[in-house]
């Protein structure tokens, strides 16, 4: 994608792919990076929550709490021994929304999510919207909004980002 040029279709999807194969190889750094300054991480607690901040959610992260998430994985005190792993299985992100005069993008993917830690294991299902725009011609996340399947069950501590 070039500077001036809107996104492509491919571009889109392709920045889905890349974005979720940055945090199955744990490359947080990268990953943060993605995110716009203004950008949030929103897990909802309730299926059709309308919003994260005004409401209880699983995850509601802006890039100051990512921050914290990312460094507490890495050093601790809470560093994790042995380390969670985790890996996401995606059908072909759709493209939801599409408004290039706008510049706002909206990526809807379905996924299976798998995290492990020593012999435990943890399956999540659901569907990601991402929310993007063009920053100084790379695509960056607005919102990230992780749509448990079931979100409203009793859910074990989450490690990483589904």
């Amino acid at each position: 994608m070039s500077a001036a040029a809107p996104p492509s279709d491919q571009d889109l999807v392709d920045f889905v792919y890349s974005e979720t194969r940055l945090l199955d190889e744990r490359r947080y750094e990268e990953w943060y990076a993605l995110f716009a300054d203004d950008g949030y991480y929103w897990v909802p607690l309730v299926p059709d929550q309308v919003d994260g901040i005004d409401h209880t959610s699983l995850a509601c992260e802006d890039k100051l709490l990512l921050r914290l998430r990312i460094e507490r994985l890495r050093l601790g005190p809470f560093s994790q021994h042995p380390e969670s792993r985790g890996h996401h299985l995606l059908q072909r992100p759709e493209i939801e929304s599409a408004d290039r005069t706008a510049n706002a993008y909206v990526m809807r993917t379905q996924f299976h999510y798998t995290e492990t830690r020593g012999d435990e294991q943890l399956v999540l299902v659901g569907t990601v919207f991402h929310h993007l725009a063009t920053e100084e011609g790379r695509l960056k996340i607005k919102l990230k909004r992780v749509n448990l399947l079931n979100c409203d069950a009793s859910l074990p501590s989450i490690q990483l980002f589904p």
